[in-house]
């Protein structure tokens, strides 16, 4: 009977555990605004955008910043029951068995054993009269608000390295071209330079002068197909997939951005996560040092009890049986070792150390935009001074060949005016790339704005 009597109360106790949440994981990213395809297809490389959609879908650092953004709402909510009124059951069940050693005056108590059958339950709710758990969980909205702009900052961060890296391993793809028709180039002026030397035309020096930039050619190849290689595996990182086949456009199907402004308000700062993050971490902490001000305020707490009480099991359930409390708890610390004081003034520097991050992030913020300017007016400068220069070079060229075509030149001429002209466009290629990649570069330190639309949002 006893044992019946156990299991029973134990299963009544057991149907008041709630039972764990099933979780979730998100098997992708959560924002793709955040991925502003708008912005990537003014490239028109239709490669380079499928290639971010797969980002998108399958990167890890995508996926964990997702996930972190989901458990600080969740600390949010845990915060925010703490505005709540708390309700539990905590139900005993225990036989008391006492000696005969308690007295009342001349009357001696024999000894007994019986059995206390406890159910209550419990609710207590702290009176929110000065705000704080208000502010508690302010601070926490602003802590998530922190993580949703580090997240965003993860999406800016990944597809402009991701793009840059694409650009890059374009410019490796044509630079192996090139290095690969120079290095042909050079055999055959290394082959004619050792004919002339067999006829007595030329010296061994100048036999082992060509011998040895050829060798410096087929060095360079070697550093540009580490360089291709390196890039592939990156991205096959980036895109969580180590064999993925990274499909690229050809050089000369590129196209370059023009018409972007160059000149911005300050005011762009105001779009970077690091500067969202640095003013929602100003807030949080402000709400923390009110916090810590409350703290020296007294506490009320509201407390009741409903339930049952019974020494046997067949009249737990009668009127008598039947229990009811309620009131009010105050508490004030009096004492506490100069604990809330500490923790007052904690919260202050840690306030002021925020208003000196949020003032540098500004100027950092402006440093990267001019800085990104800078480079983004040098590169289209020398993008356009290394395709003149190749121009004229492909005259020369076109020079030699005809001189060569009347007998006025050499077949050596013809070699080196075009192995001129193949590192003169080893060069218009670099600094095409270097444009393209000074943009991302500046759409980057802008906060992931499209740039041509920046200063309209201003």
């Amino acid at each position: 009977m006893q044992k019946k009597i156990i299991l029973t109360l134990l299963a009544v106790i057991a149907l008041q555990i709630p039972a764990p949440a099933k979780t979730s994981v998100p098997q992708k990213a959560n924002h793709i605004e955040y991925m502003n395809f708008a912005w990537w297809e003014k490239y028109n490389d239709e490669n380079l955008t499928n290639n971010l959609i797969k980002l998108y879908e399958n990167n890890y650092d995508l996926k964990n910043a997702a996930l972190k953004v989901k458990e600080n709402e969740q600390a949010v909510k845990m915060q925010f029951a703490n505005e709540l009124p708390q309700i539990g059951l905590s139900g005993q069940l225990y036989r008391d068995m006492r000696s005969s050693m308690q007295q009342f005056g001349d009357m001696q108590i024999p000894s007994y054993a019986q059995y206390n059958y406890y159910l209550p339950i419990t609710a207590s709710y702290e009176i929110d009269i000065w705000g704080a758990n208000r502010l508690k969980t302010k601070s926490m909205k602003q802590q998530l608000e922190i993580i949703k702009q580090a997240e965003r900052a993860t999406y800016i961060a990944l597809t402009s390295d991701f793009a840059a890296d694409y650009f890059n391993l374009i410019r490796a793809d044509e630079f192996l071209v090139l290095q690969n028709e120079l290095i042909k180039v050079q055999e055959e002026i290394v082959s004619k330079t050792e004919d002339k030397y067999e006829i007595g035309l030329c010296t061994i020096n100048e036999v082992l002068a060509e011998q040895r930039f050829l060798t410096s050619l087929k060095e360079e190849r070697n550093r540009h197909l580490k360089t291709r290689d390196t890039l592939i595996d990156t991205m096959r990182v980036y895109l969580a997939d180590s064999s993925a086949d990274i499909s690229r456009t050809d050089y000369d199907s590129i196209t370059l951005l023009t018409g972007i402004p160059s000149e911005y308000s300050t005011e762009v700062i105001t779009n970077r996560p690091d500067y969202l993050q640095e003013e929602a971490n100003i807030k949080r902490i402000g709400f923390d040092v009110k916090v810590a001000r409350r703290e020296f305020l007294p506490k009320f707490i509201l407390f009741g009890q409903i339930g049952l009480n019974a020494y046997h099991l067949d009249t737990l359930f009668n009127s008598a049986s039947q229990m009811l409390s309620a009131g009010i708890l105050p508490s004030l610390d009096i004492f506490s070792g100069g604990r809330k004081m500490a923790l007052l003034k904690l919260k202050k520097y840690q306030y002021e150390e925020a208003l000196n991050n949020y003032h540098k992030t500004i100027l950092t913020g402006i440093k990267d935009i001019n800085s990104g300017l800078v480079e983004y007016k040098e590169a289209q400068e020398n993008y356009k001074e290394s395709s003149n220069r190749l121009k004229m070079q492909d005259k020369t060229y076109s020079l030699a060949k005809d001189k060569a075509e009347i007998g006025s030149a050499s077949e050596l001429d013809v070699l080196y005016a075009k192995e001129a002209w193949l590192m003169v466009r080893k060069e218009e290629v670099s600094n095409k790339i270097n444009s393209l990649i000074s943009t991302i570069g500046l759409y980057k330190a802008a906060g992931g704005t499209d740039l041509y639309k920046i200063n309209e949002n201003i």
